[in-house]
């Protein structure tokens, strides 16, 4: 099976949003720099020394910038797969539209949005070392 790792969530002032789910929730979160798309990242439960939840079941995540005419997809999650290739294929033979071409995020891995069947839009990523996200 290919788990779901983590998700995303549109967000229109990233502090504001930052402070939100520490303030209500706990979570920790770090403001990433424009080069890495000013997103948000966050932390939901306490972490090994990889950054992976210790506790079974929770994932992390990001929020990231709304823009002015794209839609706010949310929330939006991320299932790993091993081969993100193969998995493309599947999608389409699956009657899903794959968005765009895979992008390679640094550190992370490669990474692309699709719509399933029912018009949600979804993730997948071939993390960099199997076991990392």
């Amino acid at each position: 099976m290919n788990p779901v790792v983590h998700f995303e969530m549109p967000a229109e002032n990233m502090q504001r949003i930052a402070d939100f789910y520490n303030d209500v929730f706990g979570w920790q979160s770090q403001i990433m720099a424009e080069e890495m798309g000013n997103y948000v990242v966050v932390t939901t439960s306490e972490t090994d020394d990889k950054g992976r939840p210790k506790m079974s079941g929770t994932i992390n995540g990001v929020f990231y910038p709304k823009h002015e005419g794209k839609p706010p997809f949310c929330p939006s999650f991320v299932i790993a797969v091993d081969d993100i290739n193969e998995s493309i294929i599947k999608i389409k033979k699956a009657n899903g539209k794959v968005l765009g071409d895979p992008v390679e995020i640094p550190g992370i891995g490669t990474y692309i949005s699709f719509i399933d069947t029912e018009g949600n839009r979804l993730n997948i990523l071939k993390p960099l070392v199997k076991g990392d996200i």
